[in-house]
């Protein structure tokens, strides 16, 4: 088993299977190769006749600030490389949105970038009142991927996923929560039983039917979305060859304000 699966835990009670990010001292930033390991744990999910419900979480005091910065902005490997890798993101969100049993997203503190995407894979979100939710691609000069914007305006609806985007911005708990992206708020010291609480009520219903909504509800909603959004990695690619991204990295690591041109 690769290290990486050890950056996750699953646990199971009764019909309820937690999965956990496990990588609390760096805000459990998503590494390309972390991203390969979730994928695989939900399509483990497929063949669990045992589980009705899954909780996705972080540990600590995040769920995750998404893709790790740190890794970006190196020496770049060839294209055919890279735009393999980059699709990574897309397939791993696509596995948790086809979990068949109901999924949970238990949202503390930050989820940005890579991990609202993931949660807005879930079918229900709660947060915690210091939850912020936002996609910070924006401000690095990229493109939000991972065939995530679909989800974004299903979630928010189009002019308010837009905002999203498009500003980077992080967003308050009760935003979200008014804009429907969040379900509900539970207070911190609660919300690990609030999850469990909404994970036992759908587990506790007949799961072919239960199962069988969610994915004709999916396939509904997203009947387009590997058709439009097919070409986000290669803009990606693009994006990132920009003297706007290269900007942006060191921006970053400097913590000042970029200075972008648009070249």
């Amino acid at each position: 088993m690769s290290e990486d699966f050890k950056l996750f835990r699953v646990e199971r009670q009764d019909h309820v299977a937690t999965i956990t990010i496990d990588r609390a001292d760096r805000r459990n930033a998503l590494t390309p190769e972390m991203l390969v390991c979730l994928r695989e744990i939900a399509e483990s999910m497929r063949g669990d006749g045992v589980t009705r419900a899954v909780i996705i979480r972080g540990e600590g005091t995040d769920f995750s600030v998404g893709a790790d910065i740190e890794r970006m902005g190196g020496e770049a490997p060839p294209v055919a490389v890279m735009r393999r890798v980059a699709q990574n993101g897309a397939l791993m969100i696509r596995a948790i949105r086809e979990i068949h049993q109901p999924t949970i997203c238990l949202v503390r503190g930050v989820a940005t970038g890579g991990g609202a995407c993931i949660a807005s894979a879930c079918d229900f979100r709660i947060g915690t009142p210091d939850a912020r939710i936002g996609y910070g691609e924006a401000k690095l000069g990229i493109n939000l991927m991972w065939h995530a914007l679909p989800l974004a305006i299903q979630t928010v609806g189009l002019s308010r996923a837009k905002r999203m985007v498009m500003t980077g911005e992080l967003f308050a708990s009760d935003t979200m929560l008014d804009w429907g992206f969040l379900d509900e708020i539970a207070p911190d010291g609660e919300a690990e039983e609030r999850a469990m609480q909404m994970a036992q009520y759908y587990a506790a219903l007949p799961p072919v039917a239960v199962q069988m909504i969610k994915r004709s509800a999916n396939a509904w909603a997203g009947a387009l979305d590997q058709a439009v959004m097919h070409a986000d990695a290669d803009q990606w690619l693009l994006a990132t060859r920009t003297e706007d991204f290269r900007e942006a990295i060191v921006a970053f690591r400097e913590k000042r304000p970029g200075n972008f041109t648009g070249d």
